[in-house]
């Protein structure tokens, strides 16, 4: 088949020349396929096709019908173009304003149609555009859209929106789409206060319209899952256009949006913009269509919208060829191309006609894309169009085809033409080329008159042929080669036509004779003449004959009659034409009876026809007479021609009712003016039939009444009456309540019918019929009964706070006239008795307003109607609620009570219940400011009503301002009148500015001025006590000094005694009555120059027998820049009056002076200089040259101080003769360790000793030794590194809703002051961390702007001049504040009624936080689906469109930044007649006793399993509380060495004893020496002590050495308490097993202490870390004879006391110490009872020991009350003892069993059991009071010099007034705080005789002992605790040891934990 086709198709190309032909068709404007246009305006359509030459253009219908044209409705123009005028709206028609329509043009070239044109009118009719209020979240999205009647859709569109009034820019935060939607971004809670509308235009009208305001409502921001706000649908668009496919959420937090397209992300390209309206595609294409995902996403969920974007590209048809010529039996072939969007139908045309498939003709291709024509003939010629359809697209293209073969001219047949009339001559040429075509007649070229036209293809006209002129020999030549022509004749043959002179019938009459010619007076011969009459041959005969000759023919009638009359036509034809002649022939007849009149009978009523009939030539006029009477006719009357009366077409007389007065004669006389008239009369009688008479066409009847009916008749007899109800006979015998009867009363019939009674069915027609012969009769009688109405049906169309507006419809009025109404109502609970009515309302109203109301109020309303007969039955009874209305009453009771110098509280009370109108839902306070200058207006809060009775603190007030207060109440209806105002005035603040214009002024070396201006009146926010100036010292090493300060009321101040030449920095604050405000920036001010102070230091050597070396210190006040030293020298036995001297530059500190005699001592000393002058001289020294020099080191020894991690060079020069070796030593334990160099550590040629990047362990004592054969000298250097400070402890004091207050005390400063803190805080699910600086003089902070019931964490780092310090401790802390629950107190629902329920928001308690939002749901019970709602917090929400008579679930859900509560309800709506409904029953089956079992069976499985729950999770607690204190351990344990060296000054003399660490976790004590660290003993409670470790020199009975240790005191009590973050910067940390990173940090406070030894008897010691003895209760008891105490360091003593200012937070860490203690001891007897509560308890606990009795407790409870929160409480009771023998199983700290010697080692209740009570009574413990041991001198003389003395033991204790002697024996004051108890001097000693109580003066915070029921224990006197601002460690003055009443209350005791 292909192979056929391209064989076909190379052939027509072979055949076929596309050429261009001169006539032409084309379109103007083919793309024109709709056309709209207003009803108003009308409209212009030219036609889209047009041709060349001019085409004849027309227009039609597209089902094919011509158009025409309509008067004033539609007109087609000659031009072509179609015109519909403009209407009205009535004047509408489908089929001319709304249909489709094409053009047609046509011409030589063939004919094409356009494509169908829509014609549709657009009636301006009424719209309106409606924009709805939307809701939103803070920061979301907002969507409004202007919705636009769907009728108008089409033709409007929106042009832009208003803000109140104003037009909306699209910037900022607002946008307008693409399909006119106002889109808000961010959305503020401003934006709720503005209206938003759309403003709209008619596309074709041009007339705008303005959509209604819509409102915002604006809610704070609640977690909620995504909901998709604005969403698309699938759309098609066209390639190339910009297309927006909308797409935005709301929710929280705000979603992420994330487009798909096909299931895949959007590819990359420019062409896509992801906006905040949605997603833009610009240059549309079709690869762009798709199926579009929106996506939007947050935590809580998601949601997406989805829809298909088709992207069409226009139908483009390309027809080829597009002109064609070819000969003729070729082939065509026409290809009809397209481009465009898939799903297209082609259709072929030629000529408009559509082309359908033959033999020649044949479509193809899968899409009927082409055409393909075979043996094309010249038929196929013309204008072929391909039409493609898509939808409503249309394309189009076309080609011309012209079929041609060899020029020749076709031939031509001889032509005829008729004279006087128009010829066409047509030279038909076939075939191409031919070049022009001519005529010639008789060899002259044509044409050559005015009647002759020669067209250009080729056909001769004639005009007017006249036949000599024009007939003849036509010859048509065509020019088909320039000098080549061909040619046909024709010949011209002119007839002429016949004549046919005028004839005329003359007037005729029957029987007369007829003869009338028709003469042919011109014409061609022959000439043939017929006859016709009405169209009809006429043939000769029956009385007619035609003669004919030549020229002439005639018609003879022989009688003429009736017959003959009509139209006679003469028709003369010939060989040129025919022509006719027509004349009418009438006849005149007398007129006669064709039916006679006869007697005949009417019957009354009826119609009647009195029969005449009667014709004749003119037709007869009939005429109709009347003689009344029954006997012989007197005299006739014309009867009457009326309506009732009227003579027939056939002349007969119609009586339309025959009356009894139509009986008589009648006479029917006819005449036509042809002979004589004619008459006939006749007799008519009329019958009677039966008729009523007589009947009450209406009828009342009253209910429950008889009721007669009576119906007349008469007419002939018999006659018979019916009763009829309705249409059914009524009969007497069936229905009892009818009864009738008839009577015959002369010519009447009366027939009666009794209703026996009336009833409301009985308003009804009744009818009687009469019957007879001639006919029958009806009467209708309406009869209405007549009853009370029906009660109305009462509604109510609008509810107000103080009226309704109600509408009846009042259904049956008892066939009476309503003649009024009443309306009832009554407060719901109140009985109809107390009514109120509204009476006698007219009966033509429908509706009525009853006000007078009370808002918020439940009324019943009934309603009564009323008639003649009597009153309705009331409706039904109705219940309303009224609405809210604003309170009539302000709230009662307002206070104002200032709180801070920024708030007020304000109270009041709720309006009065009578005046709230409603239930309050919230109040608001306006506030002023009443200070001069304020501009009066009022600031306006809102909060939500909470009950009776209200709070509310105004917070951001201006201090010390006066304010004036209202406050007024509101609810959903408006807000009511305000309270008179109040005024109330801030409380004094601190002064918000610091002073002005600070200046300072160095006057001299030590005095300065200071001046200042007063703050800014507005900022002192209170009354202007007076001024503080703060001044503090910066020295060079970056150390400050002391911070002083001064008050003064002055602005001027001068500050004396200043240190000399020294930097200070100053500020200057105001102060009032509420503290001290903000200081000013601090202003630096450097004293003046003044002369030095003398040298710190001087030393002198013999170098050689001729001179000597001095050296010098630098003062320690230099007071200036020192310029240089003047060094004297003087020789007093010389004679010089005046000494030498030398001068050296200020760098040089030593000066070799030469020349001296040997062998005389000469004086020297030195003075610095500055620019103020010399300064003091130095001490004078004496010295003698010698000539051997022993070695001697002239740089001195002293305290050095630096920063870690610096290089630091210690100098040590030296001089003698020979030179000196130099030899460096560090002091280690008792032992001086050589320093070997290496990478940290030279010595220089100098003897400088450089160390390093020094660390904290390099800190101590440096001793540089010079020697040579003469001697040696030796000085030492003690070292301090400076370290980052350590961690401060921080604790929480005070938490509201919105900020948490934490207080802290710094650790130790690391040897350099605190240069400020830093406070990092985040919440507590999130690593979030946000910084705050604080300044060092701070101990207390508060954070603020926090969320309410949340939990925080916190840390805090210090900083010095080295850098910041470990962090402390993250302690976490909550905000006041709960989640939402719902008060009991509450209900639910405020009102139910059929279809809608009211809840109640306001029974929401927010939990001390404010509810940020309310969720809901709600389904009918026994359903799946839940229904949500969103609600605000306004207080009431609205369920709408329930089911009537439904049972629902409600559940709710309200949620604040603390959490959310949960509320489930059930409850019932009303049945339509407001009637509750009862709940619902559970259906009793088959499974009742499963499930019986079932509902028993779970309680206990669930009670059971809660047991075991209960059980598990105890245990579980138990065991986590037990690993706490087994973490904790001992905190006496917890010595952990930070430093040799006390908190504030450095210790000078040799080092201290080793620096011993313990490792909570695993119980390692560990000592530290230079050889490293050695783990001694694993989880022991003891370790070996060597005297290696402690001088041995010490007198055993006399000496004691003291160690200073640290120890951290444990706050947080679970975890590992030790780690990696413990290390001090600059120690070698140590390794530790089982430490968990989780509890990295901890919060610890650092307590420095004194370990003493005192030396005891015994070689080997035993060092044991259970500080529970009776004489220190921490102490580090020795074995046997060696006693150790623990005292708390001053440094650190004074620290604890500056942290415990107040007896809250204090609970002495020693205390909770021992509890720990204790508490271990019990859990390894399992006996131990444990109780941990969140609640503070006071610290006074501390003043408040009690000895208990002798007798064991089971638990001892705390003595302490209740104080503020913030603070846990650790109770501990020691178990109860059994028997003897349970001591053996005693946890004793020591590996073997207790014996004498280790009775110390255990606790005091252990000790108070039988098994360790000795019988002598003595108390086996000797303590030794400690002492701080002596530093070695700077010559070791380690044996020569005495260190403190402590006495022996038969001697009085240091510090203890022997009994009998004076208080003043005591010991004079110790450097350190210490604790002694006496005892006797050793194990061995004798035991005492009996018991020596001795009675110990009274301490001030002891209280005196209980009395005791055990005798006190020997050497034991009585002591009591010390309050909680000591240490337990520090006794009272007195000395006196514990008392020996040991029981469990000696140790019943309760510790806080912070």
């Amino acid at each position: 088949m292909w192979l056929v086709t391209f064989l076909l198709l190379l052939d027509s190309l072979h055949k076929a020349r596309p050429e261009d032909v001169g006539t032409s068709l084309y379109f103007v404007n083919d793309s024109l396929q709709q056309v709209t246009f207003s009803s108003s305006v009308g409209v212009v359509v030219p036609c889209p096709a047009t041709g060349s030459p001019s085409a004849a253009l027309r227009w039609y219908l597209a089902t094919g019908d011509d158009i025409y044209d309509v008067p004033h409705i539609r007109h087609v123009h000659a031009n072509g173009t179609l015109q519909l005028y403009p209407f009205s709206p009535s004047a509408f028609n489908s089929f001319i304003h709304d249909n489709d329509y094409f053009c047609t043009a046509e011409n030589a070239a063939g004919k094409i149609r356009s494509p169908n044109i829509r014609v549709k009118a657009v009636f301006r009719e009424p719209y309106t555009v409606r924009v709805e209020d939307q809701r939103s979240m803070r920061g979301n999205m907002a969507v409004f859209k202007c919705l636009i009647p769907s009728s108008v859709q089409e033709y409007v569109s929106v042009v832009s929106w208003e803000k109140d009034t104003v037009s909306i820019i699209p910037e900022n935060r607002f946008f307008i789409t693409y399909h006119g939607g106002l889109y808000i971004s961010d959305v503020q809670k401003e934006d709720a206060l503005s209206t938003y509308r759309c403003i709209t235009k008619h596309k074709y009208s041009g007339e705008t319209r303005q959509s209604n305001g819509a409102r915002l409502s604006v809610t704070d921001p609640t977690e909620s899952i995504p909901t998709i706000l604005d969403g698309f649908h699938s759309q098609e668009v066209w390639a190339g256009h910009t297309v927006e496919l909308p797409c935005t959420a709301s929710g929280y937090p705000i979603p992420a949006i994330r487009w798909l397209k096909d299931g895949r992300p959007l590819p990359a390209d420019n062409r896509w913009t992801n906006h905040i309206t949605g997603l833009i595609i610009s240059d549309l294409r079709t690869e762009d269509s798709g199926t579009y995902i929106c996506e939007v996403t947050n935590t809580f969920g998601s949601a997406e919208a989805t829809g298909t974007l088709t992207v069409i590209e226009p139908l483009q048809v390309t027809l080829t060829p597009k002109k064609l010529k070819t000969g003729i039996g070729s082939t065509v072939i026409l290809s009809c191309a397209l481009m465009g969007s898939p799903e297209f139908t082609i259709r072929w045309y030629r000529n408009t006609e559509l082309v359908l498939p033959d033999e020649a003709i044949s479509i193809r291709g899968l899409s009927n894309e082409t055409l393909l024509i075979t043996s094309a003939q010249k038929s196929h010629s013309g204008a072929y169009q391909c039409f493609a359809s898509r939808k409503a697209q249309t394309a189009q293209d076309f080609a011309i085809i012209v079929l041609e073969g060899p020029p020749s001219i076709r031939a031509m047949r001889n032509i005829t033409a008729v004279a006087g009339r128009d010829t066409l001559i047509n030279c038909r040429v076939i075939g191409y080329p031919y070049y022009s075509i001519k005529w010639y007649k008789d060899a002259l070229l044509l044409p050559d008159n005015h009647r002759q036209v020669v067209f250009e293809n080729g056909t001769l006209k004639l005009t007017d042929v006249q036949k000599g002129m024009d007939e003849g020999e036509y010859l048509c030549s065509v020019l088909i080669q320039p000098q080549l022509s061909i040619s046909q004749s024709v010949h011209v043959a002119v007839k002429v036509p016949p004549l046919i002179q005028p004839f005329e019938f003359p007037p005729a009459s029957i029987g007369q004779l007829l003869y009338i010619p028709c003469v042919v007076s011109s014409g061609d011969m022959p000439i043939r003449i017929t006859w016709r009459k009405d169209g009809q041959v006429i043939i000769s005969g029956s009385g007619v004959t035609i003669e004919s000759k030549e020229f002439m023919s005639s018609l003879q009638i022989s009688s003429v009659s009736l017959k003959h009359n009509g139209n006679y036509t003469c028709i003369a034809s010939n060989a040129a034409a025919t022509v006719s002649r027509e004349r009418q022939l009438i006849v005149r007849v007398p007129p006669r009876f064709v039916v006679q009149p006869n007697n005949q009978d009417g019957i009354y009523g009826k119609a009647g026809v009195l029969n005449c009939s009667v014709d004749g030539y003119p037709p007869p006029k009939v005429m109709w007479k009347h003689a009344k009477g029954s006997g012989n006719p007197q005299q006739y009357h014309p009867v009457p021609l009326t309506g009732r009366i009227q003579i027939l077409p056939n002349s007969s007389l119609l009586i339309r009712h025959v009356l009894e007065e139509d009986i008589g004669y009648y006479l029917c006389q006819a005449s036509n003016g042809v002979g004589t008239d004619i008459s006939k009369s006749m007799f008519l009688t009329v019958k009677i039939p039966a008729m009523i008479t007589s009947h009450p066409n209406t009828t009342i009847a009253i209910k429950g009444h008889a009721k007669e009916l009576n119906c007349t008749a008469r007419g002939e007899r018999p006659i018979i009456i019916r009763w009829e109800k309705g249409d059914t006979v009524i009969d007497p015998d069936r229905v009892m309540r009818y009864a009738i009867a008839t009577k015959d009363n002369g010519d009447e019939v009366v027939s009666t019918l009794k209703l026996k009674p009336a009833d409301r069915g009985d308003s009804v027609f009744f009818s009687c019929h009469a019957i007879n012969s001639y006919g029958e009769d009806r009467g209708l009688i309406q009869l209405t009964v007549q009853e009370p109405p029906d009660p109305p049906e009462l509604e109510i169309r609008e509810v107000k706070a103080r009226s309704m507006n109600l509408r009846w419809t009042q259904r049956f009025d008892g066939n009476s006239i309503i003649t009024g109404f009443d309306i009832e109502y009554k407060n719901k609970s109140d009985s109809w008795d107390f009514k109120q009515s509204t009476r006698n309302i007219s009966p033509t109203i429908n509706q009525a307003n009853i006000v007078d109301l009370h808002p918020a109020s439940v009324y019943s309303i009934r309603m009564y109607s009323f008639n003649k007969i009597g009153r309705s039955e009331p409706s039904k009874e109705l219940t309303i609620s009224t609405e809210e209305a604003a309170p009539d009453g302000p709230p009662m009771d307002v206070t104002l009570q200032p709180v801070t110098s920024q708030s007020i509280q304000v109270t009041w009370k709720a309006p009065k219940k009578e005046l709230q109108n409603g239930v309050i839902r919230g109040y608001q306070i306006g506030y002023r400011e009443n200070s001069p200058g304020s501009n009066g207006q009022y600031s306006i809060v809102e909060m939500k009503a909470t009950g009776d009775s209200e709070v509310y603190t105004l917070d951001n007030l201006k201090k010390f301002a006066q304010y004036g207060v209202v406050v007024q109440a509101f609810n959903r209806a408006g807000t009511g009148p305000s309270s008179s105002e109040i005024n109330a005035t801030t409380l004094e603040d601190v002064p918000s500015q610091p002073p002005e214009n600070v200046r300072a002024l160095s006057i001299t070396s030590d005095v300065a001025v200071i001046s200042w201006s007063e703050p800014p009146r507005s900022t002192l926010n209170g009354v202007l006590k007076g001024y503080r100036v703060i001044f503090w010292s910066l020295y060079i090493d970056g150390e400050w000094g002391e911070i002083q300060n001064i008050t003064t009321t002055r602005e001027r101040v001068e500050l004396r005694g200043m240190e000399k030449f020294t930097n200070y920095s100053v500020q200057v604050l105001a102060y009032t009555q509420a503290g001290d405000g903000v200081r000013s920036s601090v202003l630096y001010i450097q004293t003046k120059e003044d002369v030095p102070g003398p040298p710190a230091g001087i030393k002198a050597v013999p170098s050689s027998a001729s001179s000597v070396v001095v050296s010098w210190l630098p003062p320690t006040k230099p007071n200036g820049v020192i310029r240089k030293y003047t060094i004297f020298c003087s020789s007093p036995g010389s004679g010089q009056p005046a000494p030498s001297e030398y001068e050296t530059s200020p760098e040089q500190l030593f000066y070799r002076i030469a020349h001296l005699n040997r062998g005389q001592q000469y004086l020297l000393w030195v003075a610095a200089v500055t620019s103020a002058g010399r300064g003091n001289s130095s001490e004078k020294v004496t010295i003698e040259p010698a000539g051997k020099a022993p070695a001697k080191i002239i740089s001195f020894g002293g305290t050095v101080t630096t920063p870690w991690m610096k290089d630091v060079r210690l100098p040590c020069n030296s001089v003698g003769d020979p030179a000196p070796a130099v030899k460096w030593t560090k002091d280690s334990e008792d032992s001086a360790i050589p320093v070997s160099m290496d990478g940290h550590r030279l010595i220089h040629t100098n003897g400088t000793l450089l160390l390093r990047a020094v660390k904290a362990e390099d800190s101590g004592y440096y001793t540089c030794t010079a020697t040579n054969t003469g001697g040696f000298d030796t000085i030492i250097v003690n070292l301090l590194v400076q370290v980052p400070p350590d961690q401060p402890r921080l604790t929480v004091s005070k938490t509201s809703a919105s900020s948490i207050t934490l207080t802290w005390i710094p650790g130790d400063n690391g040897g350099s002051s605190i240069r400020g803190f830093v406070l990092q805080y985040s919440v507590d699910n999130s690593e979030e961390w946000k910084d705050v600086f604080i300044s060092s003089s701070e101990r207390a902070f508060k954070l603020d702007s926090l969320k309410c019931g949340t939990w925080y964490k916190v840390k805090l780092a210090a900083k010095n001049s080295v850098g910041s310090g470990r962090i402390s401790e993250i302690i976490e802390a909550k905000t006041h504040g709960r989640e939402p629950s719902f008060s009991k107190d509450q209900h639910l629902f405020t009102h139910i009624n059929s279809t809608h329920a009211r809840l109640n928001l306001q029974g929401w308690n927010n939990g001390g936080c404010p509810i940020t939002a309310i969720g809901l749901e709600y389904r009918p019970k026994g359903t799946w689906a839940w229904q949500g709602l969103r609600a605000n917090t306004s207080g009431e929400v609205f369920l709408t469109e329930l089911r009537e008579a439904t049972w629902y679930e409600l559940r709710m859900r309200a949620c604040n930044s603390a959490g959310c509560g949960n509320k489930t309800a059930q409850f019932a709506t009303l049945d339509y007649d407001g009637s509750t409904i009862p709940p619902i029953k559970s259906a009793q089956g088959e499974g009742d006793d499963v499930k019986k079992l079932f509902t028993i069976g779970c309680p206990v499985i669930l009670a059971t399993l809660g047991v075991a729950l209960l059980f598990i999770v105890r245990k579980k607690r138990k065991e986590k509380r037990l690993k706490r204190l087994r973490d904790a351990k001992s905190l006496a344990e917890m010595l952990i060495s930070k430093n040799n060296r006390s908190f504030d000054t450095p210790v000078k003399g040799p080092p201290q004893g080793p620096r011993l660490h313990i490792d909570i976790p695993r119980v390692q004590l560990l000592i530290e020496d230079k050889e490293g660290i050695k783990q001694l003993g694993d989880d022991k409670a003891t370790i070996p002590v060597a005297d290696a470790e402690f001088s041995q020199a010490v007198n055993p009975q006399s000496f004691c050495t003291g160690v200073s240790l640290h120890h951290p005191a444990l706050i947080q009590s679970t975890g590992p308490l030790i780690d990696m973050s413990d290390i001090r910067p600059g120690t070698n940390p140590v390794s530790r097993k089982n430490v968990k990173s989780a509890h990295s940090t901890r919060n610890r406070y650092s307590s420095q202490w004194t370990l003493t030894k005192c030396q005891a008897s015994t070689p080997a010691r035993t060092l044991t870390s259970d500080w529970r003895t009776v004489g220190s209760q921490h102490g580090v008891t020795v074995t046997e004879s060696d006693s150790y105490s623990a005292s708390l360091s001053q440094d650190t003593d004074k620290g604890r006391n500056s942290m415990v200012s107040t007896e809250s937070a204090s609970s002495t860490y020693e205390e909770l110490a021992r509890a720990y203690e204790h508490a271990k001891l019990e859990e390894q007897l399992q006996h131990a009872k444990f109780e941990i509560t969140e609640c503070f308890i006071s610290d006074s606990s501390s003043d408040q020991m009690t000895t208990g009795t002798n007798e064991n407790a089971d638990s001892m409870t705390s003595m302490s009350t209740p104080s503020e929160p913030g603070i846990c409480r650790f109770t501990a009771s020691p178990p109860k003892p059994q028997d003897a023998d349970r001591g053996k199983n005693v946890a004793v700290p020591i590996p073997h069993r207790a014996s004498k010697s280790d009775y110390c080692n255990l606790p005091l209740y252990a000790k108070s059991e039988a098994f360790f009570r000795k019988a002598d009574g003595r108390e086996p413990c000797p303590v030794v009071p400690p002492r701080e041991a002596s530093i070695r001198n700077l010559t070791r003389t380690y044996h020569t010099q005495a260190r403190h003395l402590t006495l022996d033991p038969a001697s009085k204790p240091l510090g203890l007034p022997h009994p009998g002697a004076p208080a003043a024996a005591s010991t004079a004051t110790l450097p350190q705080r210490t604790l002694a108890m006496p005892a006797p001097p050793a194990s061995t000693a004798p035991p005492a005789s009996g018991p020596t109580p001795v009675e110990p003066p009274a301490a001030p915070s002891a209280a005196p002992p209980a009395p005791s029921t055990e005798p006190p224990r020997a050497g034991g006197p009585h002591t009591k605790m010390g309050g909680s601002r000591d240490s337990l460690l520090e006794m009272s003055t007195s000395g006196v040891g514990r008392s020996q009443k040991q029981g469990a209350g000696a140790y019943s005791k309760s510790y806080t934990l912070v």
